[in-house]
């Protein structure tokens, strides 16, 4: 095992103007690990990324990453890609522009001018391997949703971070984007990057991901797909039934337990049968 966590939460505790978001949170994530949390609206798991970035604030508990302590404003090494809801498309921006952001330093002026040779090659570089490098000077709003997601998955990667945290990644996309994502941020983790995501796509996270983190304000259960979603388990984080099924080596989940129910006494019991014995 690693000397060193890429994450180590110890008793962490969250909250904005009310009750707690997020209570007692301790956790360790190991280097090259690539987990995903689940869990319903509401549970924190934005909040989690958030307090990972140094923005959320804190009531008590500690965060290290790769063994160093994090402190407000100052976040080592770490990679954010938001959710793609919360970007304001009409800002005029074309797609090299945007990873360049990530490239930005304090007092520098927003722009190109001030990229050199070597990091306009990063950022062709990087946007050729996720295969938009055609699109660099196209303005971010003509992308799709898969395009504007690697884009800015590429202003997270342009710094070559150790640690690469994602807010619903695959939100909004079509099924083969989504597909196509997760095999690219699989490849990523491959080559040695530690990837957090969070997402409501339980099934998703069963085909693709090595680890997963039920999160309910509080870790329910951390492990592989298939030792964390059971029924009890995911009851206990979703505070409602869930129907667990073997699909071809494939761990499939549904909500549709109460309506399989009802299905299943509507063929027992037809209406209009004599139940009397």
């Amino acid at each position: 095992m690693p000397a060193t966590s890429a994450i180590e939460i110890d008793r962490l505790t969250c909250a904005y103007d009310g009750p707690p978001v997020l209570e007692q949170i301790s956790l360790s994530i190991e280097p090259g690990a690539f987990v995903g949390f689940v869990g319903p609206s509401g549970a924190g798991k934005t909040t989690l990324l958030r307090a990972l970035l140094g923005s959320a604030p804190r009531l008590g508990g500690t965060i290290r990453i790769f063994g160093e302590e994090l402190q407000a404003g100052r976040v080592p090494s770490v990679g954010y890609v938001p959710q793609l809801e919360t970007v304001d498309w009409n800002f005029p921006v074309t797609v090299q522009e945007v990873v360049a952001m990530g490239l930005a330093k304090e007092g520098r002026l927003f722009g190109l001018p001030w990229l050199s040779n070597k990091e306009r090659q990063r950022i062709q570089h990087l946007l050729d391997r996720l295969g938009i490098g055609q699109l660099i000077g196209r303005h971010i709003r003509e992308l799709s949703g898969g395009q504007q997601q690697r884009v800015f998955l590429a202003r997270a990667l342009v710094r070559q971070p150790r640690l690469l945290l994602l807010d619903e990644p695959t939100s909004g996309v079509d099924i083969k984007t989504r597909h196509d994502v997760l095999h690219l941020l699989a490849d990523l983790n491959h080559d040695g990057t530690t990837i957090v995501l969070t997402t409501h796509d339980l099934n998703s996270v069963a085909a693709h991901l090595p680890e997963v983190v039920c999160l309910n304000r509080r870790v329910v259960a951390y492990g592989t797909p298939r030792n964390v979603f059971t029924p009890a388990v995911l009851e206990a984080t979703y505070g409602a039934e869930m129907l667990v099924m073997e699909q071809d080596g494939l761990t499939v989940i549904s909500d549709r337990l109460g309506a399989l129910r009802d299905i299943a006494d509507q063929h027992s019991h037809p209406e209009g049968a004599d139940h009397q014995h």
